[in-house]
């Protein structure tokens, strides 16, 4: 079923998405407004915003909601962003504890126009979290700081309980959609905070166009890099000016990369049509 027009090939059934509802998913709304955070879940159009928010979870993206760099499967704005905002560490933590989570999961846009590329803040929010919150886990989404290993380590020294960083997509079709990060220079952030002694974490989207060789030949190298958690799912285009869906994968074949990852040797698999980096991410803490 590849996409080879411009048409936008039509959704099948397992990707209907519901619409959000009920009182935690207003409760968590309210508060992410109140307290003027930004989160993946809506710059992202995060298909699981529903099911997250309602029971009372979200991911928080810091650094603002502008990125500098414009990866073309990414909604989030991209152009010059705002300056940092120092109270934001802390504003997050008490949103942590507002919403008494056990396990929240932090990701940023792109800072490539910081010196620090953001690192400092990074670094900030987490120990922020941990004062405020002793008892919450935490996961790091971490954008690749260009592979400079002495910003990845401020991350790594805050120490969350999981950092996470994806690979995105195959190698062969990483250039036609990542603006800036490489294929290889991902693999050396994940090898740097797996040799760190952190639960190291990544995921590909399906649907680019990847062969499944090439999808297998990912997690080998991910493994190779001491990746112990793995996610796949769907891509969806988020406006006909993305890069476009070339396939629905079905859950079939989901249910195949995740049974073939666990055979490889990933520790947690998460492998469906509306997997996301962040879904569920309470589960990766544990190393066993």
């Amino acid at each position: 079923m590849n996409n080879t027009s411009n048409n936008i090939l039509r959704k099948p059934d397992w990707l209907k998405i519901r619409v959000p509802e009920g009182k935690n998913y207003v409760n968590v709304k309210d508060i992410v407004r109140r307290h003027k955070l930004h989160t993946i879940c809506e710059s992202g159009n995060c298909p699981n915003m529903a099911d997250c928010w309602g029971r009372g979870t979200a991911t928080f993206m810091i650094l603002g909601d502008i990125c500098t760099r414009s990866c073309k499967f990414c909604n989030v704005k991209t152009g010059k962003p705002l300056a940092v905002d120092p109270n934001e560490p802390v504003e997050v933590a008490r949103s942590v504890q507002l919403m008494n989570l056990k396990h929240c999961v932090i990701t940023s846009v792109d800072r490539d126009d910081l010196p620090d590329k953001g690192a400092n803040a990074w670094a900030e929010t987490v120990k922020a979290i941990k004062l405020l919150n002793p008892e919450t886990t935490i996961e790091t989404l971490i954008p690749d700081f260009d592979g400079l290993y002495e910003l990845i380590s401020k991350v790594i020294e805050a120490a969350p309980e999981v950092i996470s960083h994806n690979l995105e997509t195959v190698r062969r079709i990483t250039p036609m959609v990542r603006s800036r990060a490489s294929y290889d220079i991902s693999l050396e952030v994940i090898k740097h905070i797996s040799e760190s002694g952190l639960i190291a974490k990544s995921g590909i989207m399906a649907g680019l166009g990847e062969t499944e060789e090439e999808v297998f030949q990912a997690m080998d190298d991910l493994l190779g890099a001491g990746c112990h958690v793995f996610t796949i799912g769907q891509y969806l285009q988020p406006t006909r000016k993305h890069f476009p869906v070339a396939e629905y994968i079905s859950p079939v074949q989901f249910e195949k990369y995740r049974k073939t990852g666990l055979e490889k040797g990933f520790r947690f698999v998460e492998s469906s049509p509306l997997v996301r980096s962040s879904y569920k991410a309470e589960k990766h803490v544990g190393k066993d």
